[in-house]
């Protein structure tokens, strides 16, 4: 049995759930060698706060403006014991058109508006549960005001 680690800090991560029409912005990206389905999602920065970095991932990720109006959920998340652990908060908003003078950021191969439909029959393409829970829980209604979130953070 291995020693367990003195220091455990999860990672904290933001994604975002958008959606346009019944259907959902969802990244295909490159991860572990390889090709899944995400939100637009992405760890948390120093000296960053949180809604600064979901507008930040987003933008990075689709070359899409977002502006968060709620958050849906935090979360959190460990696929297994050796996995690393993710607290990952989940806001919603809406975005503008993509930039096309933009690139995407490294490993984001393209983006897809999908429906639930959609991302039911591809669940083993998706890079976490977390996805299709965070969607379930929009489509369910779930709202949590902007204003639970505190930020005392100096640079």
């Amino acid at each position: 049995m291995s020693k367990p680690n003195p220091i455990w800090k999860p990672h904290v991560t933001v994604a975002a759930v958008i959606e346009k029409n019944q259907h959902f912005l969802m990244v295909k990206e490159r991860c572990s060698g390889q090709l899944v389905l995400n939100q637009p999602a992405g760890h948390l920065e120093n000296g960053e706060d949180l809604i600064t970095a979901i507008k930040r991932e987003v933008l990075e990720e689709t070359t899409c403006q977002f502006e968060p109006s709620a958050l849906i959920a935090i979360q959190l998340w460990r696929k297994h014991a050796q996995f690393p652990t993710f607290l990952r908060v989940c806001f919603t908003g809406t975005v503008s058109e993509p930039d096309p003078t933009q690139p995407l950021d490294d490993g984001i191969i393209s983006t897809h508006w999908l429906n639930r439909d959609d991302l039911n029959h591809q669940k083993q393409r998706l890079r976490s549960p977390l996805v299709l829970e965070s969607i379930s829980q929009y489509l369910s209604g779930q709202r949590i005001p902007l204003t639970l979130l505190n930020s005392l953070i100096t640079v």
